[in-house]
């Protein structure tokens, strides 16, 4: 890919610290990784509810959403996979600077495409939480809500992850939850419990009166304890 030149970086009179004050909240990215059918969006979908409902401003980046548009030209090869992360990685830092807290569910394969999108964050000076939303193969394979799995078996679909593409597990996330043991909604308060820890945003009451249609039930139709299916600070 060719690199510009000739480029210089303008800064504007509003910094990063105003936007944050404005908001009341600062700005992170929260990236949910694991295989396809592994519960990443519904959990996304779930935390991006109970924040919202507690006056936080977030936003969720979805896999699927993000290809109808930004990222509609990429396939599912290795370069276009890594192109597809570096790509949600400055989108999420932008939205980050501004002062949003975004939910990045992407399966995000490799380990390498999943250190560039920290790194990126790191180098701004932007929390990024990784969240492995981890589940065996054959759970997902079993869900698969989309019919994925069937068409990878038969060759229909090529460079599937965890079929014919490798998935390469995080060795140290963050945050990492079973959601063949965990309810949705526990899934998604493990997330926040652990912003909430890390000083990364202030616990809140609920402030959103009306209500907001969570996600129901849980990946596999049983809810355990925390204790059981959420394991934080990158420990196993």
């Amino acid at each position: 890919m060719p690199t510009a030149t000739n480029i210089v970086w303008h800064d504007g009179a509003v910094t990063r610290e105003h936007r944050y004050s404005l908001l009341a909240q600062r700005g992170a990215t929260v990236w949910l990784t694991g295989l396809s059918g592994s519960g990443k969006s519904t959990v996304s979908v779930a935390l991006e509810q109970m924040m919202f409902k507690k006056g936080y401003l977030i936003y969720r980046l979805d896999g699927d959403n993000i290809r109808f548009g930004l990222n509609s030209n990429l396939g599912f090869s290795a370069e276009d996979r890594k192109e597809n992360i570096r790509r949600i990685s400055e989108v999420a830092k932008l939205m980050a600077d501004v002062g949003v807290i975004s939910t990045s569910a992407f399966i995000s394969p490799y380990i390498a495409d999943r250190q560039v999108a920290r790194q990126i964050h790191d180098k701004a000076g932007i929390p990024f939480v990784e969240v492995h939303v981890d589940v065996p193969l054959e759970v997902a394979e079993k869900r698969d809500p989309k019919g994925l799995y069937k068409k990878a078996r038969t060759g229909e679909i090529k460079n599937f992850t965890g079929i014919s593409d490798p998935y390469e597990a995080p060795e140290t996330p963050e945050v990492r939850i079973n959601t063949d043991k965990l309810s949705v909604n526990d899934c998604a308060k493990a997330i926040l419990d652990y912003l909430v820890e890390k000083g990364i945003v202030e616990q809140r009451d609920d402030v959103v009166n009306k209500p907001v249609e969570s996600a129901n039930g849980t990946a596999n139709g049983t809810a355990n304890g925390a204790t059981n299916g959420a394991v934080v600070n990158g420990s196993s």
